[in-house]
């Protein structure tokens, strides 16, 4: 039997709201940068965070948990909805399928 492959979850906010999340952590924290931020113990490499500022890619839960415990923030404070880390390739299937 192949060993179990736990599913990663994203955190997927409506257009703005991520960035928006971002900049209340770095306000919260004091932080005047993305490069503060990591250098206050946030393990991320910089370009993933900036990707994820960007709005390019979608935060993982466990980062989305980390920033929310580390600024005191409150996960209520936010509108947000949990997918599936594969969320695109789920959806990629469906419309390829129709056709």
């Amino acid at each position: 039997m192949p060993p179990l492959k736990l599913q990663k979850m994203r955190i997927k906010f409506d257009n703005g709201k991520q960035r928006e999340f971002l900049k209340k952590i770095l306000e919260k924290t004091n932080c005047p940068s993305l490069r503060e931020l990591i250098s206050r113990g946030i393990d991320i490499n910089y370009s993933t965070l900036k990707n994820y500022f960007s709005e390019e890619r979608l935060i993982s839960e466990d980062l989305f948990k980390e920033l929310i415990i580390f600024s005191g923030l409150s996960e209520k404070d936010f509108d947000f909805e949990i997918i599936e880390e594969n969320w695109g390739q789920i959806k990629g299937g469906k419309i390829s399928k129709r056709n």
